[in-house]
């Protein structure tokens, strides 16, 4: 099999699919910038799609970068209770998120919860890519389709 990038890799997109829908996580993240700092900034907005998996699981992780080429892994040191740490393989750059749609849209999530949550981060997606966020109006819709999410 080979990868996006053309390394020999030995995991398959329906792999990759199934452990998304599993174990994956798309979210929105809202979050004011300090207005003592930023007075006049607008909220920021940030998708996100990440994939958590036990350490000894790494390698897991390190075959679905390769496959598909882009992301980044690293250590989450979990510090709440009934949880443990992790490695997390995330995606949250908007350059790497169009590489992400086009791999989902060609590798439909199976979970009917999983694929709206991918769809909702979609749209979001693409009001960033203009600049929708900005408005007002955009910011509403935004978070209105945020609430959807994890239902």
């Amino acid at each position: 099999m080979r990868g996006m990038k053309g390394t020999t890799c030995s995991i398959k997109s329906d792999y990759i699919v199934g452990l998304a829908d599993g174990e994956g996580c798309f979210y929105v993240h809202v979050y004011e910038r300090d207005k003592r700092k930023y007075p006049r900034a607008h909220p920021q907005i940030k998708v996100h799609f990440y994939i958590k998996l036990r350490n000894d699981d790494l390698v897991v992780l390190e075959k679905i970068k390769q496959y598909l080429g882009f992301g980044f892994i690293y250590f989450q040191n979990e510090k709440r209770m009934n949880h443990s740490s992790c490695y997390r393989y995330e995606i949250n750059s908007l350059i790497d998120w169009k590489k992400l749609i086009r791999f989902f849209d060609k590798h439909p999530l199976q979970s009917p919860k999983k694929q709206r949550d991918f769809l909702i981060t979609k749209a979001v997606y693409e009001m960033l890519i203009k600049q929708e966020h900005f408005t007002d109006e955009g910011l509403m819709k935004i978070r209105q389709l945020k609430s959807q999410m994890h239902r």
